[in-house]
């Protein structure tokens, strides 16, 4: 389990927790290093700190697998209690700033933080390089540039009407 209380942070000397991950996510077969910094300002947490790693993707072009660098920064914020309540603090969030209403909890998912954070720094597009082929495969016997997904339009007959 890789959960933090508001209590050790609120513990801390400048109300400030370190907390560094090092393991294995499953959901991303692979290892993923975070320091992370937690610190209490009040009825707020913010989350600070860099995720990295090494993920396989498949390209979205070519559909050959390739290394993903993960380097991701990581700025949000946890509301300790509900969001619709009156504050009397006032907060500004900057810009792709996050704010997750812990609604009352008392623990804040560091595992799930930085799933979500990995997640959401994905590419839409995936793609292995700059000069991938775009789904042309070599082929071995003509070393001419070859899409087996495109033979069936060799097979059209089209009829021209004048």
């Amino acid at each position: 389990m890789h959960k933090i209380t508001i209590d050790d942070i609120e513990k801390e000397p400048d109300k400030t927790l370190r907390y560094e991950f090092d393991d294995f996510m499953q959901e991303f077969g692979t290892d993923v290093h975070a320091d992370l910094e937690f610190k209490s300002l009040g009825e707020f947490i913010e989350a600070a700190g860099k995720i990295t790693g090494k993920l396989k993707l498949t390209c979205d072009r070519c559909l050959n697998e390739f290394d993903y660098d993960l380097d991701i920064d990581i700025d949000e914020t946890f509301a300790k209690y509900a969001l619709q309540d009156e504050y009397s603090q006032e907060f500004e969030l900057k810009g792709e700033q996050f704010v997750t209403d812990l609604n009352g909890e008392k623990e804040i998912d560091v595992y799930d933080l930085l799933y979500q954070s990995v997640i959401l720094a994905l590419p839409n597009k995936k793609v292995c390089g700059i000069n991938c082929n775009e789904g042309m495969f070599a082929s071995d016997e003509t070393n001419q540039v070859h899409d087996s997904r495109m033979d069936i339009f060799k097979t059209i007959k089209i009829e021209r009407k004048e």
